[in-house]
This record gives structure tokens, C-alpha cells and sequence, in this order.
């Protein structure tokens, strides 16, 4: 396998709506990511979405949208993995690259889940023959979680609020942010409305829209494309039981430790060499338990992270760094790409206000479902 690197970037900012239909989003995304390079090198298009069938009544997104960007005739497939979708692209268009069918491909993420409620669409991503007909959601695993590790810790219901906290205060200086002028004190998440107990609306990431892209060529030849490249030193991907109550322990994230070691064995480092990580914040529950999945903290002290400030921008693993799923927003087929690009910011000393003191290693995980597929990859700087 021969190294890869990303050598452009793309994104738009995260709203509420769009009046662009998803075809117009992906194509201008791509054509960020390509910058200078001619659209005749690109030879496939990989793309992430979870829900334009539902929502959209769309199917075969990855053709349309290349043939929208001016790609017809490239190899263009849609990758689906629930909610880590934009990672599962991310990973394709590596493994593409890297064994050599492919010399330059985009990794592409497009989703607009403002056209109606979207919560029963993101349902399918659980079990819909056991867990759908009871009126399972994804809100309501994630708050089963919630309730579950506040019971098994005694725990107070406020205390994974610094949590939004930090990432809405990071999202302030990300001009791609959704929330970008919105900060909250910990009181205020914790008196948020009630969504499904104990989960509050300030737990939650939004409903949103957006796009992102990044464009992959093999690393002996990045810098023939970009001024800033930067290396994808390895991807795992892994799943778990399927419904979390099957799991010896619900609040063990097994596939994402697991995927997480896979990954630093592909890349030769360890956990304490990773010097940010952009996680699967969708609800605050879950970063708190990657955070103990992942040993960054150990059972049933991922909160603590928050609370004493290991997770901002100055503390020892910073996690959000541009605001994550939370306060970006996470427009669920875009959000693992809208990472990637915030991580190569990061690597290549462009991140603005939020940018860390010269970082040489980023992580970024993602989650699809309720923790069942887990995929982790890892971004190095260059010299």
C-alpha cells in the first residue's frame, strides 16, 4: 500500500436550510477541493450521504453530483455507513489511492436534512425489526446511554455539559460553523429544554445542511498539487454487537477502541502521541464515552475531561477544535469530510484563533448508529 495524502480542501458553511439542492452543494465543494488542479486527473469520486432518499426521494447521488461538478464518465459510487458515512468515503477513496487503481480521488459529503424532520429516516440505522417498532430512535439510545452511565457513576444529570460548552466556544472563530455566534455558559445547557430525558437540547447536535470535500493523491506526488499536503497515516474501521442491548456492557464502546487500535498499530504511534482529536460529538454522551473508549480517560471519568478543561484548545487532548458535530453542526453525510478539512487547518498551521500550538498528529473517529460501526483514521504533518 503506498502512502496518501490530502491535497485540497472543501467546504461550505453549515446552515439551517439551503435553497441549493444537494447536486449544487457537492459540486461547488469539489470544486474548492480541486483548486488548481484540471478536472481531466480525477478519476473517481467517492460520496457520502445518509438520507437524500428519504428526504430528497434521490438515488445514485455519487453520478449525479460528479456529472453536476463537470466529472461525468469518472468512477463515481456512493459509500453509505449510517451516521460515519463522510468516514467510510474518507477511507474508500485512501484505500482506492493507496493500492494504486486510483492516482486522484475526491472523498465527497453532502446532506440537507432540513427538508423535513429527519428523525425517523435516521431510525433505519437501527435494528428495524427489533428496535424500530418499539419506537427506538437514535435520540433515545443515546439518551438510554446517558441515563445509563449517570446511574452506574452516580453522577448528577448536568455534569457532560462543559462538553457543548467547550465546543460552541470553539465554533466562535470557524466562519463554517452553524453556531458560530451562540455561547453558552454550563447553566444554560443544563436548564436547555428536555428532548428526551436525560438528554437536553444542548446535549444534542443540530439538524443542519452542508458539504464538504477533500482530494487524495499518493504522497510522492502531493506536492505537485498542493503547497500544504497532508498525510493519512492510517484508517480502521470496525463494528460492534448491533443493538446495545445485546453488548456485555452498553457503556463500552468496544468498536471504537477497538478501531482506534487498529489504527495506531497501522500507524506505529501510541494513544499519547495524538495531539488533538475530532470525535463523534452528536450528543455529549457519546464523546464522553470515546474519550474512555479510546483511554484518553478511564472508565467513568470521560466527564472529568470536560470539567476540568483536558478538551479545550490549551488542555492536554483538545477535541472540537473548530466546534465539532455540535456546534459545526453535523449534516450527517459531510460531517467526517467538514473533520477532515478542519484537521488538515490544523496540521498546516491555518486554523485561525483555534489553532494549536504546531500540532504534528490528528484523530478523527466516527460513529454510525449507536455505536456499531466505528471508523478511526489518523492525519500526520509533513515536513
Amino acid at each position: 500500500m503506498r502512502r496518501v495524502a490530502i491535497v485540497g480542501t472543501g467546504q461550505v458553511p453549515v446552515q439551517k436550510k439551503y435553497e441549493l439542492g444537494l447536486r449544487e452543494l457537492g459540486a461547488a465543494v469539489i470544486d474548492q477541493a480541486l483548486g488548481e488542479t484540471p478536472k481531466q486527473r480525477i478519476e473517481a469520486i467517492y460520496l457520502s450521504n445518509m438520507l437524500s432518499d428519504e428526504l430528497q426521494a434521490q438515488k445514485h447521488l455519487a453520478a449525479l453530483v460528479a456529472d453536476e461538478a463537470g466529472l461525468a464518465g469518472v468512477e463515481a459510487i456512493q459509500v453509505r455507513a449510517a451516521t460515519a458515512a463522510g468516514a467510510a468515503a474518507l477511507r474508500v477513496a485512501l484505500l482506492a489511492v493507496g493500492s494504486g487503481a486510483v492516482e486522484l480521488a475526491l472523498a465527497v459529503g453532502v446532506e440537507k436534512m432540513s427538508a423535513q424532520p429527519p428523525t425517523a429516516a435516521l431510525a433505519k440505522a437501527l435494528d428495524a425489526r427489533s428496535e424500530v417498532p418499539d419506537g427506538k430512535t437514535l435520540l433515545s439510545q443515546n439518551a438510554l446511554l446517558m441515563a445509563l452511565y449517570l446511574e452506574k457513576h452516580g453522577l448528577p444529570a448536568d455534569v457532560l455539559a462543559p462538553f457543548s460548552v467547550n465546543a460552541h466556544h470553539n465554533a466562535q472563530h470557524n466562519p463554517f460553523a452553524m453556531f458560530r455566534d451562540r455561547q453558552y455558559t454550563a447553566e444554560q445547557v443544563a436548564a436547555s429544554r428536555l428532548i428526551y430525558p436525560p438528554l437536553r437540547l444542548l446535549d444534542c447536535s443540530p439538524v443542519s445542511d452542508g458539504a464538504a470535500a477533500v482530494l487524495l493523491a499518493p504522497l510522492e506526488d502531493a506536492h505537485k498539487y498542493s503547497n500544504n499536503p497532508v498525510e493519512i497515516i492510517a484508517s480502521a474501521a470496525t463494528t460492534d454487537r448491533f443493538r446495545i442491548g445485546d453488548r456485555p456492557d452498553p457503556l463500552h464502546l468496544a468498536a471504537s477502541a477497538a478501531s482506534a487500535h487498529r489504527a495506531f498499530n497501522q500507524a506505529g504511534i501510541a494513544r499519547q502521541d495524538v495531539d488533538f482529536f475530532e470525535l463523534h460529538d452528536a450528543f455529549s454522551i457519546m464523546a464522553c464515552l470515546i474519550l474512555e473508549a479510546t483511554g484518553f480517560a478511564a472508565p467513568g471519568r470521560g466527564w472529568e475531561m470536560a470539567a476540568n478543561g483536558a478538551i479545550s484548545l490549551e488542555g492536554s487532548i483538545p477535541i472540537a477544535t473548530m466546534g465539532g458535530l455540535k456546534a459545526r453542526g453535523h449534516p450527517i453525510g459531510a460531517t467526517a469530510l467538514y473533520q477532515s478539512c478542519e484537521i488538515v487547518a490544523q496540521l498546516t498551521d491555518r486554523a485561525g484563533p483555534n489553532q494549536l500550538d504546531h500540532p504534528h498528529t490528528g484523530m478523527l473517529q466516527s460513529v454510525g448508529g449507536a455505536g456499531t460501526t466505528v471508523l478511526t483514521h489518523l492525519f500526520a504533518r509533513l515536513p
